[in-house]
């Protein structure tokens, strides 16, 4: 009985979801860090991961915030461990190696899970929003200044790619 109430309690807060906004996670230095701090601005979630081969993708990302970070975008970064085990150290590695090895300074998030039974509520929010679970690292969800995710990139997707220069800045207009 207490797991089915506990159930039906996680169901419900993902129902009341109603934006991007009303989910709260973890810097990766582990302090609350609510995505409603981004309210009004355009968000890139990005899954990400250290050791997989669309890795290279961090240099690109933060090419794009620095290019547009003024005019109101922010990229968050949420490690993940889930596939073929890409992403295994600790926060504190994964900052340094992203740090180090991309200079990236865009926000990054605590290690999460995005898809199986403990996914993060976040993500169980993207997938049901847009286009089912996710397949791999370095899956892209754009969300407009409202906080509704307005387009979703695979992988493949490279941050740079013109589908999402233009889906940016669209949302930048907006």
């Amino acid at each position: 009985m207490h797991k089915l109430l506990i159930a039906l309690l996680f169901a419900g807060s993902l129902l009341a979801a109603a934006t991007i906004y009303d989910f709260t996670l973890n810097s990766i230095d582990g302090a609350a860090a609510p995505l409603s701090a981004y309210r009004g601005k355009v968000l890139l979630v990005v899954n990400v991961a250290s050791k997989c081969g669309f890795t290279p993708q961090y240099k690109e990302l933060e090419a794009l915030f620095e290019r547009y970070k003024d005019r109101g975008l922010v990229i968050a970064g949420f490690p993940a461990n889930n596939f073929m085990s890409q992403e295994p150290g600790t926060n504190a590695d994964i900052k340094s190696f992203c740090s180090r090895t991309y200079g990236v300074t865009f926000p990054m998030y605590s290690k999460i899970s995005v898809k199986g039974k403990d996914i993060a509520p976040l993500y169980e929010y993207l997938t049901r929003t847009q286009g089912g679970d996710i397949k791999w690292n370095f899956t892209k969800f754009l969300a407009g200044r409202d906080g509704n995710i307005i387009a979703r990139f695979e992988p493949a997707t490279k941050p740079d790619d013109p589908k999402v220069i233009a889906a940016i800045e669209k949302a930048l207009a907006q």
